[in-house]
């Protein structure tokens, strides 16, 4: 049993005047009230409470350290006041990480309206398409796009979002437009990385389960805006997410393909390391941002060069 608990649980006992009153309060059992005390006054080495069939009263040297934790636990909510205040401050230093290419078209544009609207607030990004460990590298939050698997994380949902096989009308006017998943085998797949994206395949997703279609393409990178430029050129096909390219999209210069066996949905989401209270900072931010996203028609707006 901590110290907090065993000092509130005396104090409350002391107040009520009885086991029982004082269980009603911390919503446990007589016993474990008086188990409490037990435990309490043997780690002090004296008697805090006499007891008797007419109920309990306070030793003399109970009754000055009922005092004392008295003024502990009135300092100790006044500190927790405190800092619960200071969640509704927005200053200080807040670190963002984001993927490269979302995080230069769709984080840093909107740096300056929101440090407007708290100019005690110091902002910095890292844009990476690294998954950051939050806590070792001393980020307030990070935007990641699909799953977010650790518990350590909280994650918020700002729009959603899908990765899908897209290429221009051109290219598929000429080599065709694949049906199923095996068709791409025909086709000039773009691979996002060079460490074997074609050899480990593509997944996708048939009757629930996924599988991998093994790919070939005479281009490959790891710089997503690249691969994206390459698709728009017609140079051949790749998956992209559906926020990066909603205004080619509507405008006709690109088209998505096998969509019916696409990956679940890949949604945007904030994230942040567990903890009891929210910073204000970061709160502030992520309602900024879903603001932003779920403006009627934001992704369709052509993204800057």
């Amino acid at each position: 049993m901590d110290r907090y608990t065993a000092i509130r649980s005396f104090a409350l006992i002391a107040e009520k005047g009885s086991f029982a009153a004082a269980a009603i309060v911390e919503g446990v059992t007589p016993v474990i009230m008086g188990r409490r005390l037990t435990s309490l006054e043997r780690r002090l080495g004296v008697q805090l409470m006499h007891r008797s069939t007419r109920g309990l009263t306070l030793t003399d040297l109970g009754e000055q350290f009922l005092e004392t934790c008295q003024q502990l636990l009135q300092d100790f909510d006044a500190a927790e006041d405190g800092i619960s205040a200071g969640r509704n401050v927005v200053r200080g230093h807040l670190a963002v990480a984001a993927p490269a290419a979302f995080g230069r078209k769709h984080v840093a544009p909107h740096a300056v309206a929101f440090r407007t609207l708290y100019p005690e607030l110091r902002l910095s990004f890292n844009f990476t398409d690294s998954v950051e460990d939050l806590v070792r590298e001393g980020y307030d939050m990070a935007i990641r796009i699909g799953e977010v698997k650790d518990p350590n994380y909280v994650p918020v949902h700002l729009f959603p979002n899908r990765r899908v096989v897209c290429g221009t009308p051109e290219y598929f006017s000429q080599h065709g437009v694949p049906r199923i998943p095996e068709d791409l085998t025909r086709h000039n797949c773009l691979a996002f990385n060079l460490q074997g994206g074609q050899q480990r395949g593509w997944i996708f997703v048939r009757n629930g389960k996924p599988f991998a279609v093994r790919v070939e393409g005479d281009l490959a990178c790891n710089d997503g805006e690249l691969l994206y430029e390459w698709i728009k050129q017609g140079l051949g096909i790749g998956w992209r997410s559906t926020w990066e390219i909603q205004a080619e999209l509507k405008d006709g210069s690109l088209m998505t393909v096998l969509d019916d066996f696409a990956l679940p949905d890949y949604n945007i989401q904030a994230v942040y390391p567990q903890q009891r209270y929210l910073p204000a900072k970061v709160r502030h931010l992520i309602d900024f941002l879903r603001d932003i996203y779920n403006r009627p028609g934001y992704w369709e707006e052509k993204l800057p060069a």
